[in-house]
């Protein structure tokens, strides 16, 4: 919603930001004029030890109050855009605020609500039934639609009659190939905090695990240095990392056998959730010989400059509704980096098999892909250069240009929220 908030701003509308804390706010949109930032109370924590149910709806009565009385004390937008999940309360409060408010409302469909919760209680479960009654019904009050896929597209419009826009998700500007000179800096810095990342040999204190720099001050990677493997996660049910670990181990011991024909491996998870302590412990068990395993969270600056480092991103997500994309993809095909991604149905509408990426089902394949595109590290040569120059075609169209192409005249008529 941020990209949304900043593409809005650009094209000369005033932006009202309305979420909860707890993620960073992108530097263009803090102590802007013509952006307003409104936080949303959380509910209490001794909610949680209520009952289940009991527990539920009070959070969702909660959150309701909060959410309405937040939109209707704004000053009165023209347009209230909302991201579908989540679903419950927001479509139904946003759809009876733009009714007594005469706004209208767009929502940017990137998955269903009760798919997710589908995950954890199962399809049949009541609540997982009424979910998907709800956001059949309020949907269907929406103004315009936007969706992530054509898979979805179509889905919204077979099951529902809800007419959508699609809009692919491109990274934005930020993301892009880092410099052999910016690689080298963030790993110097992140060193201090991270010690995986600092040379293996005292040679010199200009080193870190992947470049050194001579006296002269060039940069070059360091001989035999280990590959770095990114990915990137929510730290959700909807992402199987036991299939990472379990790929790993057996790289591992093929690493053992082969020698020098594969490289170590550094595996960065950035990211935090829910499930992130139970795999840190998992991780912190396997005791590997040859592959490492950090697991940071970085500032919106470090991060795309990360994945502009990386060798290979890898991407666990799994689609509740085999309907949506991942966006951590679409931020590693930004910068770059060749990904092995995990199967579900409409992925091929971003990741093409052995064009820009490739595509496993299981551990096993993903070990055998990780094997194929490592081994001997020659980069230079090898298919991961063919992936990147593969993605040039991707990295040329950025968010802003596909918002202006597909949002945009959704929104053009309307001078509301025009600046002057």
């Amino acid at each position: 919603m941020q990209y949304h908030a900043l593409s809005f701003w650009r094209e000369g509308f005033h932006v009202d930001l309305v979420g909860y804390a707890g993620s960073e706010v992108q530097r263009e949109l803090v102590n802007n004029d013509d952006v307003s930032i409104y936080y949303l109370t959380e509910p209490p924590v001794f909610l949680k030890k209520l009952p289940r149910l009991l527990c539920y709806v009070t959070k969702v009565f909660f959150q309701s109050v909060s959410l309405g009385v937040t939109l209707l004390l704004n000053p009165k937008c023209g347009y209230i855009l909302i991201q579908n999940p989540p679903s419950i309360p927001t479509i139904a409060v946003s759809v009876l605020v733009c009714l007594l408010r005469w706004s209208h409302l767009v929502i940017d469909w990137h998955n269903y609500g009760y798919t997710i919760l589908g995950l954890t209680l199962g399809d049949q479960h009541p609540l997982v039934r009424f979910s998907r009654w709800y956001e059949y019904f309020f949907g269907k009050f929406s103004q315009d639609n936007i969706c992530v896929t054509n898979a979805m597209r179509e889905d919204l419009s077979n099951k529902w009659k809800i007419k959508a826009h699609v809009m692919y998700d491109r990274s934005a500007a930020m993301f892009g190939e880092t410099s052999l000179e910016s690689n080298h800096d963030l790993f110097r810095r992140l060193s201090k905090d991270y010690p995986i990342f600092r040379p293996r040999e005292k040679t010199s204190e200009y080193c870190t695990v992947f470049t050194q720099k001579s006296n002269g001050g060039e940069i070059t990677y360091i001989k035999d240095r280990p590959a770095l493997l990114v990915s990137s996660t929510s730290w959700t049910e909807d992402e199987d990392f036991d299939i990472l670990l379990d790929a790993l181990q057996d790289y591992d011991a093929r690493k053992q056998k082969l020698n020098k024909d594969l490289p170590d491996l550094i595996c960065v998870i950035t990211g935090k959730g829910p499930l992130k302590d139970y795999y840190s412990r998992k991780i912190e068990a396997l005791h590997l010989k040859h592959v490492q395993f950090c697991l940071p969270w970085l500032s919106t600056e470090d991060y795309p400059l990360l994945l502009g480092c990386a060798d290979l991103g890898v991407c666990l997500h799994k689609s509740s509704s085999g309907l949506d994309l991942p966006m951590k993809v679409v931020d590693m095909f930004g910068c770059g980096l060749p990904v092995c991604a995990i199967h579900f149905n409409c992925l091929p509408e971003l990741v093409v098999h052995g064009e820009n990426g490739i595509i496993f089902k299981d551990s096993g394949e993903l070990c055998q892909h990780l094997q194929d595109l490592l081994q001997n590290m020659s980069f230079s040569q090898s298919k991961l250069k063919q992936m990147r120059q593969n993605l040039k075609s991707f990295q040329s169209k950025r968010w802003h240009d596909c918002w202006r192409e597909t949002v945009l005249p959704l929104f053009i008529d309307s001078s509301s929220n025009k600046r002057d």
